[in-house]
């Protein structure tokens, strides 16, 4: 099957939606990536480089709290942590109703979806107070400027945050030979976590060509690595194992500090395990659990091809034929479903809507979590699960049908007639069960509902 614009935006966006119109060729979905970022003008989300202050800020209360003897003192500064708390929670749930209006608005859903991808594929997430609610800066310094550039400067991008080494506990980590472990300058050992996940989930793949020397060596190259709340990404050469290390046969860091590490994360973007593992991943979400063979090679000679240029790579995951096959393909997890389908319904004041976080949490965050995707909150560091039946569980398809009977309403008041609506939100997967349960629905709620509940609304 060739280029389809319905089924471009259904499996390679966020669904159909009545006011935008598809992209009418490949090149033209391609263009749309390649062009402005219209949606990041239009909804904006703080940047980490713009929230690390503030993390700083209640580091600083907190530690002179603890000092502090007056106890009168300790409780006014420690109500005044909470308090920044309190506003850092509140801009994440605001930021997340930024992050889903870019994926309901947008003319350019596929770029969406790959930020969304990459977030996932990179992820991060804090672990204690201010840091907690950092995710989505994060994913907007780190990943959303780099997706459609070489993947070398997305995966630099991505491990030198400050989230990164925060997560995956880097920042403490000290060469066992360097000056801050012979000083015993601060509480940390070597620490192998950023290592393993660059190697076994960011580049190489579960399986791939390297082994726990290999681990343990690049773990020493990493030492030095680490942020501070004023600057964000530093080196700190006292950290520093001394002397060179080898990682997959090849030496790094005999020059010290952050040439050697970009040495060897552009050599790491450009193996060709790399370009395997990222081929089978972007198969794998975007069209199939069991992708064909002959895709995944496709996108991964592009890959070896053009050095990582991810606009390319897309552009040959998009052209082979296997991705437009007219079966629907993988289930939409929670954030997902609930974006295609306001997308479908095109409420008018969502903005309005998503302007209180108390109702982006009743509507969308809280559903999501009971569906089993806690927004930003993913189990470990390899992401949300790829496989369907992660998200078909009884208890999450109780809550997604419910949410799809419920929810059009609170969100339209006057729905649609569900016919005509099965129509214009399926398009070239609506299945004559489902045109006919939307033509003879007692409600037109309850039309509504079974469209959205639809295993082809369900799926891609």
């Amino acid at each position: 099957m060739r280029f389809s614009p319905a089924l471009a935006e259904i499996r390679f966006g966020f669904g159909l939606a009545p006011e935008i119109s598809p992209p009418d060729t490949l090149p033209d979905m391609l263009a749309r990536l390649a062009g402005p970022d219209l949606m990041a003008d239009a909804y904006p989300i703080a940047p980490l480089a713009a929230f690390l202050p503030r993390i700083r800020e209640q580091f600083l209360l907190r530690r002179a709290a603890r000092k502090t003897e007056d106890q009168a003192e300790r409780t006014r500064l420690t109500e005044e942590a909470k308090t920044l708390l309190r506003a850092a929670n509140a801009d994440h749930v605001r930021w997340s109703g930024q992050t889903f209006l870019r994926a309901i608005r947008t003319r350019d859903a596929f770029r969406e979806r790959l930020v969304w991808f990459w977030a996932d594929h990179f992820t991060a997430k804090g672990k204690t107070n201010l840091f907690l609610p950092a995710a989505l800066p994060y994913v907007e310094e780190a990943i959303r400027p780099h997706v459609a550039g070489r993947f070398a400067d997305l995966l630099k991008s991505a491990v030198k945050s400050p989230l990164m080494l925060h997560f995956l506990d880097q920042r403490y980590s000290i060469g066992p030979n360097s000056v801050a472990a012979r000083d015993k300058d601060g509480p940390g050992g070597l620490n192998e976590n950023l290592a393993r996940e660059v190697l076994e989930l960011h580049t190489l793949g579960v399986g791939g060509p390297y082994d726990q020397t290999d681990v343990r060596q690049l773990a020493e190259l990493f030492t030095g690595m680490t942020f501070n709340l004023q600057q964000g990404f530093t080196f700190r050469d006292r950290m520093a194992e001394p002397g060179p290390e080898t990682v997959l046969g090849r030496r790094y860091g005999g020059r010290g500090g952050v040439a050697g590490l970009d040495r060897l994360l552009d050599d790491l973007a450009l193996h060709p395990a790399t370009a395997a593992h990222i081929a089978r991943k972007l198969a794998t979400h975007f069209v199939s659990d069991q992708p064909d063979p002959a895709l995944v090679e496709h996108v991964a000679a592009r890959y070896r091809d053009t050095g990582g240029h991810l606009a390319e790579v897309y552009a040959a995951l998009l052209e082979h034929p296997f991705s437009w096959q007219a079966e629907v393909g993988n289930v939409k997890p929670p954030a997902d479903f609930m974006v295609s389908a306001c997308r479908a319904l095109a409420p008018p004041d969502l903005e309005v809507t998503f302007q209180t976080p108390r109702e982006i949490r009743r509507m969308f965050l809280d559903p999501m979590a009971l569906m089993g995707q806690p927004w930003t909150r993913p189990p470990g560091p390899d992401g949300w699960p790829e496989q369907d039946a992660a998200w078909i569980t009884p208890q999450g398809l109780a809550v997604r049908l419910v949410w799809a009977l419920e929810m059009p309403q609170r969100l339209l008041g006057t729905l649609p007639d569900p016919a005509p609506f099965a129509e214009r939100t399926l398009g070239p997967v609506l299945a004559e069960p489902v045109r006919f349960a939307a033509r003879a629905a007692e409600t037109r709620a309850e039309g509504i509902g079974l469209v959205l509940a639809s295993p082809a609304f369900q799926r891609r």
